[in-house]
Formats: structure tokens, sequence, C-alpha cells
């Protein structure tokens, strides 16, 4: 009788060795996942979870005729007064020189200047911006595709077109031209048009 007590006492000692055991074998895989799950949906923490640089415009906003404008290939469009001031000849600068550093993949990237009024200082931007589509934004049919852009702090914004003629990001040319050349290297490596 004894040798059964005995018996049993080692028998849920031994159960209850196990039982720890597995807990803690299931700790040390399922505990990482509940915190993971707790922080992401229980928590107002979220990852970041972007890579681009400008600001992308969710949904992409169709620009009506806008392939047709900037040659049907991925393009760097910068809006503002034909007269172009400081920021205009900025932002003009910016683009040239990050379309450039693309190198071999430059060919498949435009540049588009639409005017908006007093078009256009045609000497300056035939010198320093050799290659640029210069469109008068005051005929009708450029009228409504503006309507699509988003209008705050235009001389100061640079946006990237699809082939397509999508409105697809937005970029500020005060900041670092490194971002705007880094998306558009990652743009193109993953697009199959343009």
């Amino acid at each position: 009788m004894a040798d059964k007590a005995s018996d049993e006492a080692q028998r849920a000692q031994l159960v209850s060795r196990n039982l720890r055991t597995v807990g803690a074998l299931a700790a040390v895989f399922v505990l990482p996942l509940l915190i993971s799950f707790w922080m992401y949906y229980g928590n107002a923490w979220r990852p970041v979870g972007r890579t681009n640089h400008g600001e992308l415009i969710e949904p992409a906003r169709p620009l009506p005729g806008a392939a047709n404008l900037f040659e049907q290939k991925w393009a760097i469009v910068y809006i503002g007064d034909g007269a172009c001031d400081n920021a205009c000849q900025s932002s003009l600068y910016f683009m040239r020189q990050t379309r450039l550093a693309l190198n071999n993949e430059m060919t498949r990237v435009s540049r588009a200047f639409l005017a908006t009024a007093n078009c256009c200082n045609r000497e300056f931007l035939e010198r320093e911006h050799a290659g640029l589509i210069l469109i008068d934004a005051t005929r009708s049919d450029v009228r409504q595709i503006l309507t699509v852009f988003p209008q705050t702090d235009l001389p100061h914004s640079l946006f990237i077109v699809d082939p397509l003629g999508n409105l697809v990001m937005r970029y500020d040319a005060r900041e670092d031209p490194k971002g705007l050349l880094t998306d558009l290297k990652k743009l193109l490596r993953l697009s199959h048009i343009g």
C-alpha cells in the first residue's frame, strides 16, 4: 500500500514537472506572439510601414489626358507661375539634378513645368533646363488637369506622375533630394511601364 502511494506521488510529481516544462516551452513560443498582437492591435503604437520619402497620394489620381502631355513616361511635375521666381528656379534645378542622377534610367523620366500664369521665361528655361516640357496651364484642356493636383504649398511641391497619367506622389522641394531620387529608382526598378 505504501508502495502504491509512493508510486502515485512520484507519478504526480512527474506529471507536474512535465506540465511545467510544456508550459515553459509554450510560453517561449506563444508569449512573443501574444505581445506582438497586443502591441499592434491593442495599442496606439503602429509600425511606420513605409519606405517612401515623399507623400504618397492614395488612391492615385488619374489626370485626364496627362499621359499624352508627359510623353507616356514617368514625369516629375512642377506647377507655378511662368515668370519663375526663386522657389520655381530652385524646384526646377532639383528636378533636373534628380533626373540626371538616374543615369541610364533617366530616359524613362520626363520633367514638366505647368505654367499657371505669365507664361513663360523661355530664355531662362531653354538655357538652364533643356528638355523640360513646358505646358501653358492657362489653356482650358490643361486647367482641368490642375484641379486634380493638391493646391497647398504649390511653389515648393514636386509631383510624380506615372506613365499611365496617374498622380502618385508629392515631394517638398526644400527637403533632401536624395529621397526623391531613392523613390524614383525604386519605382523604375519595379515598373514595367514607361
